[in-house]
């Protein structure tokens, strides 16, 4: 996949708009769920590339977004980690908030793509790339995880090395009800109702914690 065919296939298969809870970031996100999954569908079997997750924003990552525009304080300054990004809404809210550098990891190319072009759209620069950064030893002062613990392999792969992390530097994870979050090494740190999709959740409205990750 090459940059320009990305590009090409975010814009043809969204259109920009606004998250209900962070209306001040620009999102290049799918106005429909079925078409955007089956295109992807389609090129997947061709090109390998991970499902649009990118194309939605989730509610942890609005927790997130919303919390860093609200408390720009906890941010300014600071180097900043958006693992697993999706569509980048996190890292581009810090980029507002004034965060001295900003990170976007994602393991898919689209992610990233997108990723660029809504922090272009939305008037910041973000250092976006791809790879699993899960891993590395830790050269930020705030990494931010949005609805990541969704499935047990994913929560198992990454959270060792978060708790590692959080030895380092603080860690928040937000998560609006997920099956899999770790029942013990959270603190509080606020919680945001957010709108959602029925077509993507059961419910119209999912309360979202914010917790800070303790390190293990």
């Amino acid at each position: 996949m090459t940059p320009d065919s990305a590009r090409a296939f975010i814009q043809a298969h969204t259109a920009l708009s606004h998250a209900p809870l962070v209306p001040e970031i620009a999102l290049h996100l799918a106005t429909e769920i079925t078409p955007i999954w089956q295109a992807s569908e389609a090129w997947l079997r061709r090109t390998n590339i991970e499902p649009p997750f990118w194309a939605f924003a989730w509610p942890g990552g609005q927790a997130l977004a919303r919390h860093a525009l609200d408390h720009p304080a906890l941010v300014r300054g600071r180097r900043v980690l958006d693992f697993a990004a999706g569509c980048g809404i996190a890292a581009i809210a810090c980029a507002m908030a004034g965060a001295a550098s900003v990170e976007a990891a994602e393991v898919d190319p689209l992610a990233t793509a997108a990723t660029l072009a809504n922090a272009h759209a939305s008037g910041v620069a973000v250092d976006a790339r791809t790879g699993d950064v899960v891993g590395q030893p830790c050269r930020w002062d705030l990494i931010l995880c949005g609805d990541v613990c969704y499935e047990a392999p994913m929560t198992r792969h990454i959270l060792p090395w978060l708790r590692r992390m959080a030895q380092a530097c603080e860690v928040w994870i937000a998560d609006p009800g997920r099956a899999y979050l770790p029942g013990s090494g959270l603190a509080p740190l606020g919680e945001y109702p957010v709108p959602t999709s029925l077509e993507l959740e059961d419910r119209a409205l999912r309360p979202t914690r914010l917790y800070r990750l303790s390190g293990g």
